[in-house]
């Protein structure tokens, strides 16, 4: 969230943020609770204040009458306070972050291309959709997935079970020799911290998969687990930013998904994805956000994928962040580019709503900045390598830099 004095202090550009990030909020009543907040809490403050005082000394018998009549006015005071301070947090929950003064000013169709990278494949042959060629090669299995889980979950098989497994090694190769350290996050997370991450655990908007009758949610993404990893701690930055690449299994509802692409892998239910996760000094987040954008450039170049860089516009940010890269690859079914990566720098807005921070050199506690972003992803990028690799003949080529772990030239 961010910093309400912040808000206080820069109530035009907030305002104008949240418009340009398509989000509804009411700033002005936020204001108003705020003073009403701090109104409240003096009160409280002084008649406690006034309490104390009387209690140092044997009270009268007037006094004694004064202490209750003070008891009771605290009382009150309290419950409006909770009140007031509920309203508060709730309100302040919603006003996204700022922007980037460089991103650009609109709705999903607005994103501007940095650069493209990578050499479309010019087939002469009719190319066929991943779907296809992995039904054929039988390597997935969409019809027994639905009929044991339901629709958009899949059995994957043969050759694609190495695939997999040989792309999170590749990744986790390329991304520790960064110097970042391994992990595998659970699978569920308590609602505090998918609120903390900038994720709705409830609602019609949500994304999230809970667990009736418990605070917990299967996670959409290692960002909500790996945040949670260092929720309520002080760190300590002295040999450098905290880095790290985590591995887990992700659940997505995909509502209101409907209508966008959706065919085959490209939005299903569960997957599997290595994420890179940084905590950092607020003055590096703009260095370690180039840093995973040139990883995610990296492990693109190695498997030799067309792709393209996207900076993405205020309005499809989503609340958490400040700027946000995607890169998208070029893919047969969409006779265009998709997204399989992206990056996003959080600054402090996580880890304000987290309380995560660190000791600076005075001796005072700041807020971390945070940031994230897809190293692999196991729903994305086997339809960028199926696609892109396929030959004449039916089968697909394996990347130079994967066939260590397949054994073999193509499937």
């Amino acid at each position: 969230m961010l910093d309400i004095k912040l808000i206080r202090e820069n109530t035009d550009e907030v305002k104008q943020n949240c418009i340009n990030r398509n989000v509804k909020v009411n700033i002005d009543q936020l204001l108003q609770l705020d003073e009403e907040r701090r109104d409240f809490r003096q009160q409280v403050d002084d008649l406690r204040a006034e309490r104390n005082r009387k209690s140092k000394g044997k009270p009268t018998e007037d006094e004694i009458v004064r202490m209750r009549e003070v008891g009771d006015k605290i009382k009150q005071l309290e419950d409006r306070l909770l009140e007031i301070e509920d309203a508060h947090s709730a309100l302040l929950l919603q006003v996204p972050n700022m922007t980037h003064g460089e991103s650009p000013i609109g709705g999903e169709e607005d994103f501007k291309v940095v650069e493209e990278c990578g050499n479309i494949p010019q087939f002469d042959f009719e190319p066929k959709d991943h779907e296809e060629l992995m039904l054929e090669h039988d390597l997935i299995d969409f019809e027994r997935g639905a009929k044991v889980t339901g629709s958009k979950f899949y059995f994957v098989k043969n050759d694609m079970v190495r695939m997999n497994q040989a792309l999170i090694n590749y990744g986790l190769d390329v991304v520790t020799a960064h110097g970042f350290t391994m992990v595998e996050t659970p699978d569920l997370a308590k609602h505090e911290i998918l609120l903390g991450a900038g994720f709705n655990p409830r609602g019609t908007e949500k994304q999230i998969y809970n667990i009736v009758e418990e605070e917990l949610s299967l996670v959409g993404t290692a960002e909500i687990t790996m945040l949670g990893y260092h929720a309520n701690e002080v760190l300590d930055f002295s040999n450098g930013s905290k880095k790290y690449v985590a591995l887990s299994h992700c659940f997505r509802t995909e509502a209101g998904s409907y209508g966008r692409t959706s065919k085959g892998l490209y939005r299903v239910h569960q997957f599997t994805k290595l994420e890179m996760f940084i905590f950092c000094k607020p003055e590096d987040s703009e260095k370690h956000h180039q840093e995973l954008l040139s990883i995610e450039k990296e492990i693109c170049d190695g498997l030799e994928l067309p792709y393209r860089v996207i900076d993405i516009a205020s309005g499809d940010l989503g609340g958490p962040a400040y700027r946000k890269y995607d890169i998208e690859a070029w893919m047969v079914m969409n006779q265009g580019y998709g997204e399989i990566t992206s990056t996003s720098n959080c600054t402090d807005y996580q880890a304000r709503r987290l309380n995560i921070r660190y000791k600076k050199e005075d001796g005072t506690l700041d807020f971390v900045h945070t940031l994230n972003g897809t190293a692999v992803v196991l729903s994305r990028f086997p339809i960028a390598i199926i696609e892109n690799y396929q030959q004449k003949d039916g089968s697909i080529k394996v990347p130079e830099v994967l066939k260590k772990w397949l054994g073999k030239e193509k499937i």
